[in-house]
């Protein structure tokens, strides 16, 4: 082959597609396309084939070809690989090949295949190379690799590589989603352009049960989960999910699921339409997660967010939105239904007396119970301390409603035993019932819980129907709590003196403070008329810590005027309790200058049964500062001796009740003689109220009582007569 010239592209000038300087005329073809063929002088015709020959290479367009010498030095470049590597043959000839192409980290194994080559003189086996340009191409050529011979021996070789890049990242990517088929931890099914299953990965048997053999060729329809007739899903569930994949390829949502065992579990499905260059759709897949423990920890959090924590009955979020339910409901098919408000009766005890967590307890076994007296359809609701609320769905009428509430009331009295100990409760319900009562949620909310208050204010463990007389009543209440609040700042409180005798000689010797609200639009009202409603909205200790400095500094400034009297007060449990009782003495005495053993407090049978511990510290704490202390109305509580004989106590106060009778009935005349010499036993004083005859006065002078007060001596007054009282 004669030497020729080349152009910038790397096109042959002449037949020839290199020059080579060392045999510049000479080279041995060991084939050509009619045999062996080699000459030093070719004739015209082998010149003209060999012309068409590097021709035909030059311009292969996919096909690159070049050929290295025993030095590796580059003496033929077509076209191709000027396309292919990016290096043109003006720079590619004359170096070596090695310089312009690297083999990466099988490099020496190229090399070593090129020696091969040269030594044995025969051709290697075709094979695959990932190579990077000098201009930093990676690239994967599949190469063969060929002897030129002449007179036997190798002259150069002659290499061809194909571009199979693009190839290898197909490869590549099947390779890589095989193993993200294999891999996966969501399931996947392969199903071809029917939905018919052809394949399944390792997960989707872990999840299901279910392997390739097992399912192969079924539609996507009668997998496990399956089809529209199973019940598991609404007819036409399949047909829905096609619309959607027809429209955009894509759809995903929640289905009920069944494993191999029977098993049902939720799963998440996401179906992906495949379609191929022509936009035809040639394949599905089909991506499956168990949901299970999601919904189990939605559930869990939906539980907590609609749940009471102690009692785990649903709170007031959640009874608010079946009540919406219930109601329309009701609109649309007149189902009556009746909401049920129900309160413990003196709960608060439990808790103070013997700590919250026995408390807790102690609600729990309740809501146990309230879940016992309905129906899976009804509603039970914790809303907060020892208040429920029940929804009672789709009552035939009152008398249902009724049942329901005695049947609570029983079950809550049945006594409850927590750590070993036993608690006897009661409860008071109200009843409101729609649409009698209200037709929307507020308004049957707030005529039950009226209702309730009713129950409670009558005497408790009972049930009440709301009725307007009832609403019309708290109203009132809530009138009357608005105008106590301004009555302490606009100085609108009273007191009036009740005197209290010595029953042998009928002489003045102290008064009781009576407490009265100058009520700027009702007139005078009378303890029983507004404590109550005090004691229940928090302003009882205010009030009684009011009437006792006024108190101290009335009775200091009559004896001032030369009366030797003392003043009894009385303290609510709230306020005896409290813990800035002994303060509010201390200020009231300083403030007024009364000497401690001038001032009387009287406190309750209750207050004394229900303290605590600490208890004991007040009680000493105000004998030793000469504070007398007097159970008020004794008899009529649930004290007993032993605790009578814990306290420093100066004297009890019979109850008017039985004075009242003792003229009439022997059971009362009986108890006074009995209380007396319980006093005696105690070293306490005797004094009786509600005195109003004189055969009232002469028994109890004939059994030794020594004090009394009442109507028969003296009414109460801003200012008390100071002089004896009648015999």
């Amino acid at each position: 082959m004669n030497d020729s010239t080349q152009d910038q592209s790397g096109r042959p000038g002449t037949p020839g597609g290199a020059a080579d300087p060392d045999r510049p005329e000479t080279v041995a073809l060991s084939e050509g396309p009619a045999g062996a063929f080699h000459s030093d002088s070719p004739g015209r015709e082998a010149l003209d084939w060999l012309y068409r020959f590097v021709t035909a290479i030059e311009l292969a367009p996919a096909v690159a070809v070049h050929s290295v010498d025993a030095r590796g030095i580059v003496r033929f470049w077509n076209h191709a690989c000027a396309q292919l590597f990016g290096i043109p043959a003006s720079h590619a000839l004359g170096r070596p090949f090695r310089e312009l192409v690297s083999h990466l980290e099988r490099q020496a194994e190229f090399d070593a295949a090129i020696d091969g080559i040269w030594h044995e003189g025969s051709a290697p086996a075709p094979r695959d190379w990932q190579v990077e340009t000098a201009a930093g191409r990676r690239l994967w050529l599949h190469s063969n690799h060929f002897p030129v011979k002449r007179e036997g021996a190798t002259q150069q070789v002659f290499c061809m590589e194909v571009d199979i890049t693009g190839r290898k990242q197909v490869e590549a990517n099947l390779t890589s989603a095989a193993r993200v088929f294999e891999n996966a931890h969501e399931g996947m099914i392969l199903m071809d352009a029917e939905y018919r299953v052809q394949a399944v990965n390792p997960a989707f048997t872990t999840i299901t049960g279910y392997a390739t053999d097992d399912i192969a060729g079924a539609t996507l329809a009668s997998l496990p989960w399956g089809d529209d007739k199973s019940g598991f899903h609404e007819s036409g569930f399949y047909e829905s999910i096609w619309s959607q994949l027809d429209g955009n390829d894509h759809w995903q949502g929640e289905v009920a699921a069944m494993r191999k065992n029977g098993e049902r579990y939720p799963a998440w499905v996401a179906l992906t339409t495949i379609r191929d260059p022509r936009g035809e759709a040639i394949s599905y897949m089909a991506m499956l997660s168990d949901i299970s423990e999601r919904k189990r920890a939605e559930d869990r959090v939906r539980h907590q967010a609609e749940h009471d924590p102690l009692t785990g009955l649903p709170n007031r979020a959640l009874f608010l939105d079946r009540m919406h339910h219930a109601l329309a409901t009701w609109r649309r098919q007149r189902d009556n239904f009746a909401v049920l408000f129900l309160d413990l009766d003196r709960f608060k005890s439990v808790n103070d007396n013997n700590g919250h967590q026995t408390g807790d307890a102690v609600l729990r076994e309740v809501a146990a119970r309230l879940r016992g007296c309905v129906r899976r359809v009804d509603t039970i609701s914790r809303l907060g301390g020892d208040e429920f609320v029940m929804l009672l769905a789709d009552i035939g009428g009152a008398d249902q409603a009724a049942h329901v509430a005695q049947a609570v009331m029983q079950a809550v009295a049945r006594p409850i035993e927590v750590g070993g100990s036993q608690f006897s409760l009661s409860a008071s319900i109200g009843v409101a019932i729609c649409p009698t009562d209200g037709t929307d949620v507020d308004t049957l909310m707030h005529h039950a819980d009226v209702a309730m208050y009713h129950a409670k204010h009558n005497g408790r463990d009972s049930f009440r129907f709301f009725s307007p007389e009832m609403n019309a009543r708290v109203l009132e209440r809530g009138e009357l709590e608005q105008r106590l609040r301004q009555a302490l700042d606009r100085g609108e409180f009273l007191l009036e003196y009740q005197p209290e005798l010595e029953v042998g000689s009928g002489r003045v010797i102290g008064v009781e403070a009576l407490i009265r609200w100058r009520h700027p639009e009702r007139g005078l009202l009378l303890p029983q008329d507004f404590l109550s409603v005090a004691e229940e909205c928090g302003l009882i200790v205010p009030i009684g810590d009011w009437v006792l400095r006024e108190a101290c500094r009335q009775v200091r400034a009559w004896r001032d005027e030369g009366h030797d009297v003392t003043v009894a007060v009385n303290l609510s449990d709230a306020q005896f309790l409290h813990a800035r009782l002994l303060d509010t003495v201390d200020e009231a005495l300083a403030q007024s200058g009364l000497a401690p053993e001038c001032l009387d407090l009287e406190i309750t049978e209750g207050a004394i049964m229900r303290g605590d511990a600490g208890l004991d510290g007040i009680v000493e704490a105000l004998r030793s500062r000469g504070v007398q202390l007097t159970i008020d109305r004794f008899g009529t509580g649930l004290s007993s001796l032993s605790s009578l004989r814990r306290y420093p106590l100066s004297k009890l106060k019979i109850d008017r009740s039985f004075v009242s009778d003792i003229e009439h009935d022997p059971v009362d005349a009986a108890m006074i003689p009995a209380i007396i010499a319980v006093a005696r036993s105690l070293r306490l004083r005797v004094i009786a109220e509600g005195v109003e005859t004189a055969e009232q006065l002469r028994f109890l002078q004939q059994h030794g009582c020594d004090q009394y007060q009442g109507f028969y001596a003296a009414g109460a007054s801003s200012r008390p007569d100071f002089g004896p009282a009648p015999m």
